[in-house]
């Protein structure tokens, strides 16, 4: 039987381990709420600039050379974004993220080279000795457009300069608070959707189509990186609620079983004393 003293140490340190992981759900649900605020608001605009730039790629260009972001060539080099969370303690996010990134490079047969967007993807690209082209770590949890441009630029000048032939993109993406899915798109070469012909409309550009297409295609790409970036940390956020709020309830569990365990343990002792007592006393007589 464990000594009374062990049981209340035990249930202290227990105690302890449940207010910080209670603190670390409450803080996690506050953030979860702005940064799903934010990655809801993205999904309209990149929506809709994705059906401007499927409208514009299907004018007839005007005799000049196609967009650099736009050309499909021969396959010899793929680049990955891979973002995920700096910090743990939210579940099997980071991990589903990272298998499902890694079991993608090993289906290529052609080099990938990595841009690694958060400290536990860098991590695990390391172990697995891949070629990191980049590394971005402490993206705020409410990051601008503006601090993720230069993860953009890197993609969007390799692929111009011919240096990587297609760019994707592999995030978590934000289903609800209980579900984040492991997500990998192509970003590069550009593919505009297809607008189906009901939804189709006719614009008039200024000064001319191609023109527009061009100012355009960066900044969706720009847009697609940054909004894959929110909608990573609002899915982290939420699986970090979710896991601090099972630890919460997992160490409130076995506080109860632990007390339980002490208070057999005090009753064994003064039983275990009543009865020395009581034998001391048939002793004397």
């Amino acid at each position: 039987m464990i000594s009374p003293r062990i049981l209340r140490r035990r249930i202290r340190s227990i105690q302890s381990t449940a207010k910080i992981t209670r603190a670390m759900e409450m803080i996690a649900t506050a953030k979860m709420r702005r940064s799903q605020e934010q990655a809801l608001a993205g999904r309209p605009y990149s929506d809709k600039i994705s059906q401007v730039i499927a409208d514009l790629a299907a004018q007839p260009a005007s005799g000049g050379a196609l967009h650099p972001l736009l050309e499909t060539r021969e396959v010899k080099k793929i680049a990955i974004v891979h973002i995920t969370s700096d910090r743990g303690l939210c579940g099997g996010l980071n991990t589903n993220i990272n298998r499902h990134t890694g079991n993608f490079i090993v289906g290529q047969d052609v080099p990938v080279s990595l841009v690694t967007v958060g400290g536990k993807g860098r991590a695990f690209m390391r172990r697995a000795q891949r070629d990191i082209r980049a590394e971005f770590t402490r993206i705020s949890d409410r990051p601008t457009l503006l601090e993720t441009l230069s993860i953009s630029h890197i993609i969007i000048d390799d692929y111009t300069t011919g240096y990587i032939d297609r760019v994707y993109i592999a995030y978590s993406k934000f289903i609800n608070v209980m579900l984040q899915q492991p997500t990998l798109e192509l970003i590069l070469p550009v593919e505009p959707a297809i607008i189906p012909k009901t939804e189709s409309t006719e614009y008039i550009y200024e000064p001319y189509a191609q023109y527009v297409l061009g100012e355009l295609l960066p900044r969706f790409v720009e847009m697609k990186v940054y909004h894959a970036i929110l909608e990573s940390i609002a899915s982290e956020q939420s699986a970090r609620m979710t896991a601090m709020r099972s630890a919460t309830e997992n160490a409130n569990e076995l506080i109860t079983d632990l007390t339980l365990t002490l208070n057999k343990a005090r009753q064994d002792m003064i039983t275990k004393e009543l009865l020395d007592i009581s034998g001391g006393v048939e002793v004397l007589r």
